[in-house]
């Protein structure tokens, strides 16, 4: 098989959660570039609406699904939305989430709760509904779980203080460990993108915080930018990581290497 066809994504159907904006638009776009169906949800139909437009004006053919994952079951329910439509769900991208800023001894038992459920139980519903419903039947998969840094390691709290967050994420690579453990012999891969700091609306109080200090901090001396986040989505999502399972990914100008 040709490189360019370990990387082509022609005939499969990909989910991307919280893709109507940011990162999860970005891979959408990435995704759908390279050949794939594109379903993309998020809470606000309205912003569903834009992101369609704005992938279709790029040939992509486009499925969205308003859906508030801290539903589980709703989550849990979203499988079989696509399944009717499409019969596959080759990728699944777990890419929503939320962050509460906070000091540990001040972060409200409410915010913690808001956090977990989005960035850890849901991920769980609806990946166990896609393997189950999706991929485990059809023996493949690619499962990529947007991490952070943050759950690589503690942060500095004068770069974050956001200890629910670091914590889910901390949790999320785990998971992926896991599910590639249980999942493997389904022909089914499960790996996690740990961006750094990327100018997206749920980190712009931080960065207008701390620009300097994360710069300073950054090997390469940049914030991510709206293209770096692009190959490593197709590599994980196509046939040329097929031996690449189990692992996260920092994708952060160096941060995590000093």
């Amino acid at each position: 098989m040709s490189v360019r066809k370990l990387f082509e994504l022609n005939g499969r159907v990909a989910l991307v959660t919280g893709g109507s904006r940011g990162l999860g638009l970005q891979m959408a776009e990435a995704l759908g570039e390279m050949g794939a169906k594109i379903v993309i949800t998020a809470r606000k139909q309205a912003e569903l609406d834009e992101a369609q437009k704005h992938l279709q004006a790029q040939g992509i053919d486009v499925m969205t699904i308003a859906c508030d994952l801290q539903d589980l079951h709703a989550a849990q329910a979203l499988p079989a939305q696509i399944l009717a439509k499409w019969k596959r769900i080759d990728i699944l991208f777990n890419n929503a989430g939320a962050a509460w800023g906070a000091a540990a001894e001040d972060h409200t038992i409410d915010a913690w709760n808001k956090v977990v459920n989005l960035n850890l139980s849901a991920v769980f519903a609806l990946t166990q509904a896609v393997g189950k419903e999706a991929m485990i039947p059809a023996h493949y998969g690619r499962i990529i779980n947007i991490a952070s840094i943050a759950g690589l390691r503690g942060t500095d709290p004068r770069f974050m203080a956001t200890i629910a967050y670091n914590t889910t994420k901390g949790g999320l690579v785990n998971f992926t460990r896991q599910i590639a453990s249980e999942w493997g012999h389904h022909g089914i891969t499960c790996n996690a993108i740990c961006p750094g700091v990327f100018p997206t609306k749920m980190a712009r109080g931080m960065i207008d915080k701390a620009n300097a200090f994360i710069l300073d901090r950054t090997p390469l001396g940049r914030l991510g930018g709206e293209e770096d986040l692009k190959g490593l989505a197709v590599l994980l999502s196509s046939d040329a990581s097929a031996y690449i399972t189990g692992q996260a990914i920092a994708v952060d100008g160096g941060m995590t290497a000093i």
